[in-house]
């Protein structure tokens, strides 16, 4: 189970990343621009705020069924030490979350904004911040390697 697991939260983060950077581009974009918000905007910023709760919940059953849950005993206090299980149980979990969490309140702020520059303004913002997380706690090494 571990496998597949691991193998559908790698291969969805590829979806996440495209589709959060779609949204996050074209919310800049259409900031600076001075443009309208749109039908297709709202479905932009849905859509990376559903694939990244996916991607969550993929990852919090990968967290509980990886074999590196166990270093947490094995290691206890150490795991910070450990450059590799600090990444896997404590980092990536962790900004990774922070990041999801981002993408709701921003999603949640744009829906209550009365004005075009307003909305994506703030999808903008919270989309860049959460797509700067992701990117900063991928283990990129095991990642792509």
């Amino acid at each position: 189970m571990y496998d597949v697991v691991k193998t559908l939260h790698s291969y969805w983060a590829y979806l996440v990343l495209i589709i959060l950077i779609i949204a996050t581009i074209n919310a800049i974009i259409k900031t600076i621009g001075d443009k309208e918000y749109e039908a297709t905007d709202f479905r932009k910023s849905l859509f990376a705020l559903i694939v990244s709760h996916i991607q969550l919940l993929i990852g919090l059953v990968l967290y509980f069924v990886s074999p590196r849950l166990e270093l947490w005993s094995e290691l206890g206090g150490k795991v910070m030490s450990n450059s590799v299980a600090r990444l896997y149980l404590v980092e990536h979990p962790f900004v990774n979350i922070i990041a999801v969490a981002l993408i709701t309140i921003g999603y949640s702020k744009h829906k209550k904004k009365l004005t075009s520059n307003g909305k994506l303004k703030t999808i903008a913002i919270f989309y860049s911040i959460a797509l700067v997380l992701f990117l900063s706690r991928i283990p990129w090494s095991t990642w792509l390697g």
